[in-house]
């Protein structure tokens, strides 16, 4: 027991894998068993002790279990509770049809041995999803058909000098080994095909994308509502270009945008934590259903266990300014510059005011006007999927920080909030031209001010992309050049402008991650994930008017 103890966290380590490889040999096996010939000196014995229906029946249900244990241990392999009390159930029955099929004790042992070493690592098996929810990839359906056209070779192998004839199909004899061994494959095969067709039928197609007049909708704001632990930037499940996937209790879900063959899903599922990582599975699961490549995108550190859990590939894309609000301040040198500018903006007439989303409605005419103005100044045009974009329905569902001067807005930036008062953020942030110089300092230090008077800790400044990568020799090679962009790209985009402007509140600095299942998968995923972003193609391509200058002194914000 004490060396049980001690091996045992190693061992439910490497359990899903070493069962589900074990538990598919022994479905080989006992594929392989009904294909060849029985030892006579048993088959005699045997049909002197027991009927030869059950002799029969035994054979043939002994290879169907074999083909269900092959499609088993695609469920072992995902730590499927489900998988974990059938192939228990299946090996016990294997175990007891070997003996009455041809007194193979040899099976007997290795399907027994196998069967007791489940029970004790059933810890590693805690996916509580059931095999009704399996989608067994094309990949492990392959895998089966060739394992049963592997059994048939061997059969005719075995049996050549055998004369096949209708008579085979009926002829219920104990010598009649090729009869049983035709039965068996034949009935194994209807049993992969009837899989094959439920598989088509009963895997889920892409979710919809579920937009504002969706009923789907009001559930996503009930889960907003309240979700634990969840992220500010968890709202832009309401933007409505996103694809749904709901936990069964109907408390969670993981949104994400399908672009290509990547299905990418942006930041933690949003919910209840103890539903993250079997959302995180499914999501796998009905990617590669869908011959798709799973892509996770925006990723906190905190998620970092299950996503490793999942054996994807991890790279760092940038960095994530957090604002802390209780110390922060407008005191001292190193915020002298900061403290001028805020107050010159409201010497010049500035005045901050948030107002709930039934009032951004009522001044919607207004804000468009403003957001117009402030995108004919701005490359790339609307964003999408990991960035708001000007939409009255979007934007109206939240609060909205309001800059005016003499009475007239000239700036807003809507709010996203939590539900917990953990963290808050904002989305879009636009100004026109009337606005006073430095509009964003004034507004970034009165946003901050008023989330500490309504008891936010924390403000997330948003991105700084490709921040915080490593360029040493050792390191990843995606950091690298990832470093080497953000040094050398300005022209690009303004890399380096964006991470010294939020440095001037002294953020906290936390990073983001992408993952896939390999190194090479990231790679592909990029392009996809910046098109989602930028609304496609036309979205990159789309220039500013040149016969009207934009406002200065104004870092580009969306």
């Amino acid at each position: 027991m004490i060396l049980w103890r001690d091996v045992r966290p190693a061992a439910l380590v490497v359990a899903p894998t070493l069962m589900a490889l074990l538990t598919l040999a022994a479905g080989v096996m006992l594929l392989a068993s009904g294909a060849t010939p029985g030892d006579p000196e048993r088959l005699r014995w045997l049909a002197d002790h027991a009927p030869l229906p059950v002799i029969e029946v035994s054979h043939f249900v002994s290879s169907i279990i074999g083909l269900m244990l092959v499609l088993v241990a695609f469920g072992l392999r995902q730590r499927l509770d489900a998988a974990w009390a059938s192939a228990c159930s299946l090996l016990a029955v294997a175990a007891t049809l070997a003996l009455l099929k041809g007194v193979n004790w040899e099976e007997t042992a290795v399907l027994a041995v196998l069967c007791l070493m489940l029970p004790p690592l059933h810890a590693a098996f805690p996916r509580m999803a059931s095999l009704s929810r399996l989608d067994i990839t094309p990949g492990w359906m392959a895998s089966a058909f060739m394992a049963l056209i592997g059994a048939g070779l061997l059969s005719l192998w075995s049996f050549h000098n055998v004369a096949y004839g209708d008579q085979l199909w009926w002829r219920v004899m104990v010598s009649a080994d090729a009869s049983r061994s035709l039965r068996a494959w034949t009935g194994a095969g209807v049993l992969l095909l009837a899989v094959g067709l439920w598989r088509l039928i009963s895997t889920p197609a892409t979710p919809p994308i579920v937009e504002d007049s969706d009923p789907q909708f009001e559930r996503v704001r009930i889960i907003l509502a309240g979700a634990e632990d969840p992220t500010p930037d968890s709202n832009l499940a309401l933007l409505g270009d996103k694809r749904f996937l709901f936990s069964q209790s109907d408390k969670t879900f993981l949104m994400f945008g399908v672009r290509g063959r990547s299905w990418v899903a942006f930041g933690p599922p949003v919910g209840l934590v103890s539903e993250r990582q079997e959302l995180l599975w499914r999501f796998r699961e009905l990617a590669d259903a869908h011959a798709a490549r799973p892509v996770l995108y925006a990723m906190t550190p905190s998620l970092l266990p299950e996503i490793v859990e999942m054996g994807f590939a991890l790279q760092k894309t940038g960095e994530s300014a957090n604002v802390l609000l209780e110390s922060f301040n407008l005191q001292g040198r190193k915020r002298e510059v900061l403290r001028r500018n805020w107050r010159k903006a409201g010497e010049a007439g500035a005045q901050f005011e948030v107002v709930p989303a039934e009032q951004v409605r009522i001044l919607m005419p207004e804000l468009k006007t403003i957001s117009d103005a402030w995108l004919s100044h701005h490359a790339g045009g609307e964003k999408s999927f990991s960035m708001g974009r000007f939409d009255p329905a979007y934007v109206g569902e939240f609060p909205c920080a309001l800059v005016k001067v003499e009475g007239r807005i000239v700036a807003f930036a809507n709010l996203w909030t939590t539900s917990n008062h953990n963290s808050f953020s904002m989305d879009l942030m636009r100004y026109g031209a009337e606005a006073p110089k430095n509009i964003m300092d004034y507004l970034f230090v009165e946003l901050l001010q008023w989330g500490r008077e309504q008891g936010y800790k924390t403000f997330e400044f948003g991105m700084a992309p490709l921040a915080g990568l490593e360029a040493r020799p050792l390191a990843p090679w995606m950091s690298r050049l990832g470093r080497l962009v953000f040094e050398r790209g300005e022209d690009l985009y303004n890399f380096q402008g964006v991470r010294r402007y939020k440095d001037k509140y002294d953020p906290v600095w936390a990073p983001r991650y992408i993952a896939a299942a390999n190194k090479w998968a990231i790679t592909m995923a990029l392009p996809d994930v910046s098109l989602l972003s930028s609304g496609g193609v036309s979205g990159l391509a789309k220039r500013p008017k040149r016969e009207a200058p934009a406002p200065t002194g104004q870092p580009e914000v969306a």
